[in-house]
């Protein structure tokens, strides 16, 4: 029986970062499933799904553990949980402020959703050249959560956003 081992890294970035994990990953007999990786800050940033046969996932973990200059956290995990409720991608954008992302996110779980994916950035507003705060991410609705009520629920957060939702 297969397992997944579900990963964050953190790393001051260098070359070789992907390539030392994939290679520990393989050489465990582990096949990468999906990954998202980032540098932030001068640092490697990255979470990643990988499945195993279920007697090598502890094996896989301590080699992870092992590696040098790299903080892991590793877990071990089932198959994943209920995948039948509707996903939403979700567009934000406004002026960026202190508590914007804990405003959106305390909207989107108020409402009863589940933020699955988050990408935020600031980006520089056109013609005006000031930082606008810009979120991209899945949302997953119950089956009594209408589309339009996350929408409201999220315009509350400020009359500044403009809230794209696409099913």
């Amino acid at each position: 029986m297969n397992a997944c081992v579900v990963m964050t890294v953190l790393a001051p970035d260098r070359t070789g970062i992907v390539q030392t994990l994939s290679q520990t990953v393989a050489d465990c007999g582990g096949n990468w499933l999906e990954s998202r990786m980032a540098r932030l800050a001068g640092q490697f940033a990255g979470i990643l799904k990988v499945e195993i046969v279920e007697e090598k996932a502890a094996a896989l973990i301590a080699a992870l553990e092992g590696l040098e200059g790299m903080s892991i956290h590793a877990t071990i995990e089932g198959p994943d949980g209920d995948t039948s409720r509707e996903h939403l991608n979700l567009d934000v954008v406004g002026n960026d402020r202190p508590g914007i992302v804990k405003a959106l996110s305390a909207a989107i779980a108020g409402a009863g959703a589940n933020l699955e994916d988050l990408q935020t950035a600031l980006e520089s507003a056109p013609m005006a050249g000031h930082p606008i705060f810009h979120a991209k991410g899945i949302v997953s609705l119950p089956d009594d959560l209408a589309p339009g009520a996350l929408i409201e629920a999220i315009e509350t957060v400020g009359e500044d956003l403009n809230v794209t939702v696409e099913e």
